[in-house]
């Protein structure tokens, strides 16, 4: 899309050989049912309806990322400005194909995240994540240190507010984050 922040990047396959480059940008319409397949083949996520991965793609793809390697999505990150909170936005989820997994694609989803969020004047970013879902906190920490940010935990959901057995959701919450210009002044493009 014109004028949408890009990010390329180049990944080496499991062998060294290099792979198909790393786009980051919005979700396209349409694209829900990938996210949806994703997030299904993670089996760490909450799989929501498909419905609402294509919503997802239409209504908050400003705020979400999409990592693509040729035309396959393999990583996403889906995200909103908090209604009641128009500084704050919050990650809703965030899934990497095993395949592609320790390459650092969910830190640069945030990296590139921030940026927008720099566009939208929002300064703290907000998550939460189960006490057991280490990789999500050491990425969420890291990307904190990266913006000279602090991270604070605080009582999210417990699991008591859940229908099932559901572990509890430590709120994570990072910021002031800096106020940087987007590159050019306008949104991050779609990054190879």
């Amino acid at each position: 899309m014109p004028g949408e922040p890009t990010a390329t990047a180049t990944c080496t396959g499991p062998r060294g050989e290099t792979a198909a480059p790393i786009r980051l940008g919005r979700p396209r319409p349409g694209e829900g049912r990938k996210l949806w397949r994703l997030a299904r083949d993670c089996r760490k996520l909450d799989l929501n309806s498909p419905y609402c991965y294509l919503l997802w793609c239409r209504d908050f793809a400003r705020t979400s990322v999409v990592a693509r390697a040729g035309e396959a999505v393999v990583g996403f990150l889906t995200g909103y400005v908090r209604p009641d909170a128009p500084d704050t936005l919050f990650v809703w989820q965030i899934a990497v194909d095993g395949a592609y997994r320790g390459r650092r694609i969910a830190r640069r989803m945030l990296d590139h995240l921030g940026l927008v969020m720099t566009e939208l004047g929002c300064l703290h970013m907000e998550a939460t994540v189960t006490p057991d879902n280490v990789a999500s906190l050491r990425t969420f920490e890291s990307f904190a240190r990266a913006q000279g940010a602090a991270l604070r935990r605080h009582e999210g959901f417990g699991s008591a507010l859940f229908p099932d057995h559901h572990q509890p959701e430590v709120l994570i919450r990072i910021g002031p984050l800096p106020q940087r210009p987007a590159p050019g002044g306008t949104t991050a493009p779609e990054q190879e």
